[in-house]
């Protein structure tokens, strides 16, 4: 029992390190990162598609690993890759060398799944597993919301901030080797493009792509907006990541809301709810309050919405938990890599609202998109 809340934590925390830190503090520290190595909106867009690239060659490193290297070893790397990609952020001078260190701390996100995954399904079974995968999940909320907090204490220090993230990022590395075990799955068969033609497969990913790409306008550009758009200063953008971590969160309930109202209807649920707080941040020009709510609700239905695509794919593939959750979490970051430009050029070209609504219809689009399982 101790074991397995001990490699609850330990996951929850590389999740907060990878996904939180690694690849998402970027969208929170944007603002003061453009005004420092003066990038466009549209240079900006790239630097973060390529921390979403590099997430989905982390992710097909961990499916052919699989069977070869340990969850220990695959979760390890997940530590490495995070803690060098965001020491070269500290130290870059240029957008090459800041887009060198953010697609090698997005690698990161690639490698923390699939083996946590694995590792779960050997320590839990029946409803017990959803809720631990839920809650490891929920580790993105926690990482956003240390993120959100540290830029209160460090206004402006965005290089001082990565620095200390990747001292957190050794720390959490260490912790890692005596919590996740060394077991290596000998029963995986080969990975092949037929495991496509399993029933809802095709359908998941199409919906998780559109997911993805939608995302992007907050999580890359939200603070961006925010300040540029509607005078947010770097206090106000903590606070408001900070509200996004907090709500996000809830997200540890998403086995528990599954298995009460079923994923149809959450997988909807959670897709509106994220459309609708991407259109409401166009109202923090009335007040800075809607802003904070905006950023509230997407950060809550986005880690729902999440969780509910990685128990969607695992319950398609119980045979293969490592590509039931990475698949889907792959293709998602397909849309995140293939949105992040799109959405900064539609920025540039059309302006924050249009971009804004024409993001959320995406979403909307991935309600109809679904499993029929």
């Amino acid at each position: 029992m101790r074991s397995g809340l001990n490699l609850i934590a330990a996951a929850f925390t590389l999740t907060a390190l990878s996904y939180g830190l690694a690849r998402f503090a970027y969208g929170l520290l944007l603002p003061q990162i453009r005004a420092e190595l003066s990038l466009d909106v549209t240079m900006a867009g790239w630097v973060g598609s390529g921390a979403f690239a590099a997430y989905c060659a982390g992710i097909l490193f961990t499916f052919y690993g699989s069977g070869k290297l340990s969850a220990r070893t695959i979760a390890l790397s997940a530590g490495f890759a995070a803690t060098a990609g965001m020491g070269l952020v500290f130290v870059a001078s240029s957008g090459a060398g800041l887009g060198a260190g953010i697609a090698l701390a997005g690698l990161s996100t690639g490698l923390t799944s699939p083996p946590l995954a694995t590792a779960v399904t050997r320590h839990f079974s029946g409803k017990a597993r959803p809720k631990a995968n839920a809650i490891i999940n929920a580790g993105t909320a926690a990482g956003i919301m240390f993120s959100g907090a540290t830029t209160l204490v460090a206004v402006g220090a965005w290089r001082e901030l990565y620095a200390l993230f990747a001292l957190t990022g050794g720390a959490v590395t260490l912790w890692l080797w005596f919590a996740i075990p060394a077991y290596t799955s000998t029963d995986v068969g080969k990975v092949s493009f037929k495991i496509l033609t399993r029933p809802g497969l095709l359908t998941l990913c199409i919906s998780a792509f559109l997911m993805g790409l939608s995302s992007t306008a907050i999580w890359t550009f939200g603070a961006d907006i925010l300040r540029g758009k509607y005078g947010f200063t770097d206090t106000d953008i903590g606070w408001a990541w900070i509200a996004l971590g907090v709500a996000g969160i809830g997200g540890s309930l998403t086995g528990i809301l599954t298995n009460r109202f079923g994923t149809a209807r959450i997988h909807i649920f959670a897709l509106l709810v994220m459309a609708t707080a991407m259109v409401g941040l166009t109202a923090a020009s009335l007040s800075p309050v809607y802003g904070f709510v905006a950023m509230s609700v997407f950060g809550a239905a986005y880690i729902v919405s999440s969780g509910v695509y990685l128990i969607q794919g695992i319950n398609l593939l119980p045979d293969r938990p490592d590509l039931g959750l990475g698949i889907p979490f792959l293709v998602l970051a397909l849309g995140q890599a293939v949105g992040t430009p799109l959405f900064g050029a539609v920025l540039e070209g059309a302006g924050v609202i249009s971009a804004l609504i024409l993001f959320a219809a995406t979403a909307c689009l991935a309600t109809v998109i679904r499993p029929s399982r």
